[in-house]
């Protein structure tokens, strides 16, 4: 299936389902496009973007557009290295043909379970840390009895610890700034894990407001 990389993950995911391909069910819960997923390799339960990829198309400064292989990067959990200063275009991606509605079956399912322990109907950016190795983020943060736990209008979710919600239209990016610094600082000084983030954060590193 050849994919624009401004194409919704949701929207993939169900244009699958009805052609019955099965591979991509996972995206179906994930809040962003095609390219942000490739990005940094976007996953969930148990399903990543990259090991379906066959190929992608990238656009440099100059316009150039080149088609690449898997092999052109170094891909790991939440992250894509590969040639610096070009971005994705398109993906070919390879599924697995299905003679039933399986996957439209298997997504009902992955929604209904996010349903029930994600804030889905509050305005979020998804997950916020990273899983460490053999560890949950959001365990490790509800350990540290942060559930509910505000910085201004950001608070860390009462459903789910690894996700931050705004309080209405209240939040500001130093709010969600604060509460990330100080939500890893408490995971640090009581498990001694250094929590990475999963969301990138464009404009002034963590620390350097002024």
């Amino acid at each position: 299936v050849y994919v624009e990389a401004g194409v919704a993950c949701p929207k993939l995911a169900r244009f699958c389902a009805r052609n019955q391909l099965t591979g991509a069910e996972f995206l179906a819960g994930i809040p962003g496009t095609l390219g942000g997923a490739l990005a940094m390799n976007a996953g969930a339960f148990g399903g990543e973007i990259w090991p379906l990829v066959r190929t992608v198309e990238t656009i440099d400064e100059s316009g150039t557009r080149r088609r690449r292989a898997p092999e052109d990067y170094r891909i790991a959990y939440r992250s894509v290295q590969g040639p610096q200063r070009e971005w994705f275009v398109a993906a070919q991606i390879e599924l697995q043909r299905s003679s039933d509605s399986s996957a439209t079956v298997r997504i009902k399912e992955m929604l209904e379970r996010r349903a029930a322990t994600q804030p889905m109907g509050e305005a979020s950016c998804g997950s916020v840390f990273r899983n460490p190795p053999g560890d949950y983020a959001g365990r490790l943060i509800e350990a540290c009895g942060l559930k509910g736990y505000c910085i201004g209008g950001a608070c860390v979710s009462s459903k789910h610890a690894n996700f931050i919600v705004t309080r209405g239209a209240s939040a500001t990016a130093g709010d969600i700034e604060a509460l990330i610094e100080f939500v890893a600082q408490a995971v640090f000084e009581q498990h001694g894990v250094r929590l990475k983030t999963e969301v990138c954060i464009v404009g002034h590193k963590l620390g350097e407001r002024s």
